[in-house]
Parts: C-alpha cells; sequence; structure tokens
C-alpha cells in the first residue's frame, strides 16, 4: 500500500522495514506531511469531500476525519458537512435541501425505514425536524397509525397533508430556502408551549465530544427548541455526518436518546458515541 506525501509515495513496506524508534518517527512525520497536504490541497480546490481526500491520500475516511479535525484545530481548515473548505473561507458552506436529497439515498431510505420502529403508540405526537432523511421518514409513516405530526419542515408537511390518520400542525416563522424550514422567534416561541412525545431530528454533524451541530444560528436554535420540547429525542444521521462539526451546537448526547444510522459507521465511531450513554441503531 502506498500514500503520496507532498507529490512523493511513501510505502508501508518502508515504515515496516525500519525499526523501533526510526517506525515511530517515519510514521508521524508521515501523518504530519499528510495533513499539511491536506490542508495546501483544500486551499487549492477550494471544497474537497471526506471521501476525495480518502482516494487522495489512500486512508480511510476516518483517518481523513481525525485529520481534518487536527486542521480545523490548528486553524488551517474549517470543517463542513461531508469535508472541508479553506479556513479563510467568510461563511460555511452549507448544501441545500436538493442537494443533500440527492447524495446517499440508499443510506437514508435505510435509515428511515429503521426509524420506524421508534414511532409512539398511535394517539401520540410527534415532532419531525427539516431534512432529507426526516423527509422521507415522513413518507413511511403508516396509514393505519393515528398520530398528530408538528413540523417546521414545508417538505414534511407537503408529504403529510394526504394522510387521512396524521393530524398535522406547520410551525410558523421564516422559510429559509435552504432547508424549506421555518425558523427564528416565532418558531421557537411555538415550540415553547408544545410537549411531543417522540422528535425525529437531523442534524448536519454529530461527535462524542460536541454534540450535535449545524452551521446557521436560527435553525440553531430552533432544533434546540425542539430538543427541549420533545420527551425522547431520536436522530437520523447517515454515517458522514458522524465526526463532522459544524459551529453552532444544538444538542449535547445526553439530551438525546437515539442515533438512527447506516452501516457505514466505524467501530471506533460507534464506540465514542455509546460510552457517551447514546444508544445507536445501525440499519
Amino acid at each position: 500500500m502506498t500514500v503520496n506525501t507532498f507529490g512523493r509515495k511513501t510505502t508501508y513496506t518502508q515504515i515496516n522495514n525500519t525499526t523501533g524508534h526510526e517506525r515511530r518517527t517515519l510514521m508521524t512525520m508521515y501523518a504530519e506531511e499528510r495533513q499539511q497536504a491536506m490542508a495546501q490541497l483544500v486551499a487549492a480546490r477550494g471544497r474537497l469531500s471526506v471521501t476525495v481526500l480518502a482516494d487522495e491520500y489512500d486512508v480511510t475516511t476516518e483517518t481523513v476525519r481525525r485529520d481534518l479535525s487536527t486542521l480545523e484545530r490548528m486553524g488551517l481548515v474549517r470543517r463542513v458537512h461531508g469535508g472541508a473548505v479553506p479556513a479563510n473561507s467568510l461563511s460555511v458552506i452549507e448544501s441545500g435541501l436538493t442537494e443533500r436529497d440527492s447524495a446517499n439515498t440508499s443510506e437514508k431510505d435505510q435509515i428511515a425505514r429503521a426509524a420506524l420502529a421508534q414511532l409512539p403508540p398511535a394517539g401520540s405526537t410527534i415532532l419531525i425536524d427539516a431534512g432529507s432523511t426526516t423527509s422521507r421518514l415522513a413518507s413511511l409513516l403508516p396509514r393505519d397509525h393515528r398520530l398528530t405530526v408538528v413540523t417546521h419542515a414545508v417538505p414534511v408537511a407537503a408529504r403529510l397533508a394526504g394522510n387521512p390518520q396524521i393530524e398535522l400542525h406547520l410551525l410558523p416563522g421564516r422559510v429559509r430556502s435552504t432547508t424549506q424550514a421555518a425558523v427564528g422567534p416565532e418558531t421557537v416561541a411555538a415550540l415553547a408551549n408544545l410537549r411531543a412525545d417522540v422528535l425525529f431530528l437531523g442534524t448536519n454533524g454529530i461527535t462524542a465530544d460536541h454534540g450535535l451541530t449545524t452551521p446557521d444560528w436560527d435553525e440553531a436554535a430552533t432544533k434546540r427548541a425542539m430538543v427541549a420540547s420533545a420527551r425522547r429525542s431520536v436522530v437520523l444521521a447517515d454515517a458522514t455526518k458522524i465526526g463532522t462539526e459544524s459551529p453552532q451546537r444544538f444538542a449535547s448526547l445526553d439530551e438525546i436518546d437515539v442515533l438512527v444510522t447506516d452501516d457505514a459507521i466505524s467501530p471506533a465511531a460507534r464506540r465514542d458515541l455509546t460510552r457517551t450513554g447514546l444508544e445507536v441503531v445501525v440499519a
């Protein structure tokens, strides 16, 4: 196996042919050089995904996420959903709903189906957050299971409007074009009067250390109010969100009951999350 460091190839055979201190030094240099090369590549191209960086340097996506975390702490890059942008970017790039809906579609379908097991009994009230995976869940809600559904997401409401077993409530507020969801003081105030049995929540990033995050202030405030209004919170997030952090935290992991994700989650990431007390369901 070879890895590209500043245009030259370093092989694991070379590393294995060294001994003791030499091997440790070479591996340390390799990690530092790879991270510096990543920072330079992100700066040159503007935005790169985790998968592209993994292919570029012939390492796992989990290694790339760790490298990007290191680079972000050093102020060399800024992490965004699924990758990184240069540290001097004027704003964090937030993918629109259409773009996100076309990514990882099979994984999101599996997650939505698995999340149906988290539905409360008939007659309960559920709260559904905006997002491409939560919208899929809305489409899958059974037509023989009576529920009151509250949402701030226009696409979620549109999918549920024709379901005869759903009593639908759409929250007020300013609708963001990026997420097609209502946010702002009106939305937060309405949520303060709500008590939902289960919240189905989306997120841009989730880490064991920092919890759940999103790029936008108003989205974060709305999500925070949603978590506070629910007796039980279930996060729907594909594995690309795990290990990623956005600027605005809206919940710590001790406020969340369940994470439903796909089987691309690494064993190490799953262990880190479950150690916090979070139940991790793999679809």
